[in-house]
């Protein structure tokens, strides 16, 4: 042991260039690792993220007016409180949008439990704004992000406020907030609308509520100090209690959806960051040949070559793994940008510790995995190996390259062909290797296409109505008027009756959606991606989710209960549907009228015509209807997963880091292996410019055919995976949406270019070689 110490300390310092590459290619994948765990757990877990920076409160009491709510700070487990705030509830339209909003007193600045996190805009202190009265008045008010987005409302915006006296207020939106709490559901949970107090004076005077939180010191006391609470205000003051599973349980789907699917992301990324890391230490064992066949002449055993290797190279990747996890963890929150401020927020979140070490001691796994079957090849190298020079270090030259030679093709280009392309065994591992970086970016782009297609043609994602219209008022206009009016609306191409139902599946054992939608002379234009669209009585399209609860197939006839009532239908299609879980069946409005003659539109879907702005056309409505309509939007699930487009560009230019490495190690071992070759083509007449060329094409033709085969295999994976994901989500495949050809191109293009880049380095370098063929380029 103490032989192989030395020789490993006595190697080290000979070969100190490649010891510090292997160590910085180390310490690369496991920075690039940890960034990439801290996106995914930025983006998957959007409850957690929020609660966290917020300062969140585990419980939040909605009361009436006098409760003693500063009695809550003795109460045993409570660490802090947050407010009370006085409240009101309040009506708000914006657009023609119209929303339940529960409006906050709060102070210039936010408090310090229980802060909204403003995304966009700024807080009531920043705007300088003072209370104003109704009618044509000022005032500020900050929005929860999930009712702005269903009022269509932004920062700069004016909205309307009705308070509990029923007068009108105008007031201006500030900015847009985050907070820990339940969503905002129409028809449902009331959003949340933050205000200066003088504000809250002009709108509700005097007719308020409270709302206080708890932040606790263990949240699993959550339903202990839910009653503490209740007996310490009085049962008769607490209106409502809001606990911190509610709003993780609100926002559960984007978790799984958004963890599902960075979940293969990271298995992906983990796999090529050890490729790349033990490549590096395997090239390095390559090139140390001769060195070993030195160490066992003078009679090192086959055992001990290989220890000596093996505790070379793990030290190296411990203080590779050391060094990038102390970068992360001391310098990741200073990076600018996105990936800076995931790292900073995952420090505060669940896993983060277990991620920090778990994901290093994996690679170091990996890495020791690799390096132990290198090391054992090196132990079996002879005491005496073969000179170099007596085998043929590649496969004779083609006839074709011959007659490329012959007709004048530079020999550049022909040599560098031949250089990376040598043998189909040497040939397929290293672009195998470059090639599974490229395979992960390309499914990143898949999954970055089809959230876009959710946006740019939602018609093809089962979201061809922009707009739901309802009526506002039981004495409003009759169905054929407010056809009539809804048609008349600008930029409106199709008005499509519906009314929506829950309807009992056979055995009564659950329930389903079904839906009425348009008619049998104009049918809704579902997105069918299965069998045929309904064009006769009795016909029905389905989501996914609904058949795989039913266990039934397009083609079948399905009995379902609606108010006592059988209904049966004939699936001639599957659908693409978001909604509620894709458990839906959706015929026309005439086929359900069939069993209740007296079923009247309980809503209209409106189907705008290409590029027509739903905020320009419901504003239009809004003005031509009055306070009759209730218009809303069609919610897309893009909104749910916004935050994941900004993590998967910045895990595309970690996987590119990745791939860098990869790059770098395939160019430095392919320029060491083929010395030999270089200075014999220098010995024969090409100059330094032809063998530094010869090995830059090389290294493009490789990263060439790793492109090309890395979009093409990427393309398909992504098309599964996104597809697997709808269909488990019950939204169903057929959803993926492959990436523009430019942006392809860009992909191929840019890895070219980058090969080519890093190459010209190692390539000049080798080209200012001086001739001669030395024992170390022999043997």
């Amino acid at each position: 042991m103490r032989a192989t110490l030395r020789w490993a300390q006595a190697d080290f310092r000979a070969h100190r260039g490649e010891a510090l590459f292997v160590v910085l290619a180390s310490a690369g994948v496991i920075a690039s690792l940890l960034l990439a765990g801290a996106l995914f757990g930025y983006a998957a877990n959007p409850w957690q993220r929020v609660f966290n920076q917020s300062h969140g409160a585990h419980i939040w009491l909605h009361t009436r007016a006098g409760a003693d709510t500063g009695a809550l700070s003795g109460v045993d487990g409570v660490a802090e409180l947050s407010g009370p705030y006085r409240t009101a509830a309040t009506t708000v339209e914006s657009r023609g949008a119209r929303a339940g909003v529960t409006l906050r007193a709060a102070p210039e600045e936010p408090p310090r439990t229980g802060r909204p996190v403003v995304a966009a805009g700024s807080w009531l202190g920043a705007t300088g704004d003072a209370a104003g009265g109704s009618g044509s008045g000022a005032g500020a008010v900050v929005l929860e992000t999930s009712v702005a987005r269903a009022l269509w409302a932004e920062p700069g915006d004016t909205v309307r406020v009705t308070g509990p006296d029923g007068a009108p207020h105008l007031l201006r939106v500030s900015g847009t907030a985050d907070v820990a709490e339940p969503r905002y559901q129409p028809g449902g949970a009331a959003g949340i609308g933050w205000v200066l107090p003088a504000t809250l004076d002009e709108i509700a005077r005097g007719d308020t509520g409270q709302s206080v939180g708890l932040r606790l010191e263990d949240p699993d006391d959550t339903d202990f100090i839910v009653q503490r609470a209740v007996t310490v205000l009085g049962a008769d003051r607490v209106a409502e209690v809001t606990k911190w599973q509610q709003a993780r349980a609100d926002a559960g789907g984007d978790d799984r959806l958004l963890g599902a699917m960075f979940g293969v992301f990271g298995l992906g990324a983990l796999l090529a960051a050890a490729l790349a890391a033990s490549g590096a230490i395997g090239a390095r064992v390559r090139g140390q040949l001769r060195d070993i066949a030195v160490l066992k002449a003078i009679g090192f055993t086959p055992g001990q070559v290989t220890r000596g290797f093996l505790l070379q190279h793990l030290a190296f990747a411990l203080l590779g793994v050391a060094l990038g996890t102390t970068a992360i963890a001391l310098l990741g929150a200073r990076i600018p940008g996105r990936i800076g401020e995931a790292a900073a927020v995952w420090q505060d979140l669940p896993g983060h510790t277990a991620m920090m070490i778990g994901i290093p001691v994996g690679a170091v796994l990996l890495i020791a995995a690799s390096t132990g079957l290198s090391a054992w090849r090196a132990g079996r190298v002879p005491p005496v190996p073969v000179a170099r020079a007596a085998l043929p270090s590649a496969a004779p030259m083609t006839a074709l390259g011959k007659r490329a030679l012959g007709v004048r093709v530079p020999p550049a280009l022909v040599l560098g062909w031949r250089a990376a392309f040598p043998r189909r065994g040497r040939t397929l591992v290293p672009v195998a290797r470059l090639a599974l970086p490229l395979v992960l970016i390309t499914v990143a782009l898949v999954t970055w296409s089809t959230l876009d297609q959710f946006r740019s043609r939602p018609a093809q994602m089962g979201l061809a109505a922009a707009l739901t219209v309802r009526a506002g008022q039981s004495a409003g206009p009759s169905d054929a008027e407010l056809e009539r009016t809804l048609a008349a609306a600008p930029d409106v191409a199709a008005v499509h009756p519906g009314a929506e139902m829950a309807a009992l599946v056979p055995g009564q054992t659950g329930t389903i959606t079904l839906r009425g939608l348009g008619t049998a002379r104009q049918p809704y234009p579902s997105a069918v991606v299965e069998g045929r669209a309904v064009a006769g009585p009795d016909e029905a399209v389905a989501g996914q989710g609904l058949l795989d609860l039913l266990g039934v197939r397009v083609g079948d006839w399905v009995r379902m209960t609606v108010g006592g009532r059988p209904q049966i239908l004939h699936l001639v299609g599957r659908t693409i549907e978001p909604e509620s879980g894709g458990r839906v069946i959706t015929t026309t409005l005439d086929a359900l009228r069939e069993r209740d003659p007296r079923l009247r539109p309980a809503y209209h879907a409106l189907e705008l015509r290409e590029g027509a702005d739903p905020r320009a056309v419901s504003a239009a409505l809004a003005t031509a209807a009055g306070e009759t309509l209730e218009i809303r939007e069609t919610p897309n699930p893009a909104d749910r997963l916004e935050p994941a487009r900004g993590v998967i560009g910045a895990l595309i230019a970690v996987l590119a880091l990745i791939g860098l490495i990869e790059l770098l190690t395939l160019i430095g071992t392919g320029v060491r292996d083929r010395g030999r070759d270089l200075l014999a083509l220098k010995a024969i007449g090409l100059t330094p410019r032809q063998i530094g060329a010869m090995i830059v094409t090389a290294a493009g033709l490789t990263a060439l055919a790793a492109a090309l085969a890395g979009t093409a295999v990427g393309v398909l994976t992504g098309t599964w995976l996104v597809d697997t994901q709808g269909a488990s989500s019950g939204i169903g495949a057929g959803i993926a949406q492959l990436p523009p050809l430019p942006v392809l191109l860009t992909v191929i293009v840019g890895a070219v270019l980058g090969a080519v880049a890093a190459a010209a380095l190692p390539a000049t370098r080798a080209a200012r070689r001086r001739l001669a063929d030395s024992l170390s380029e022999t043997l």
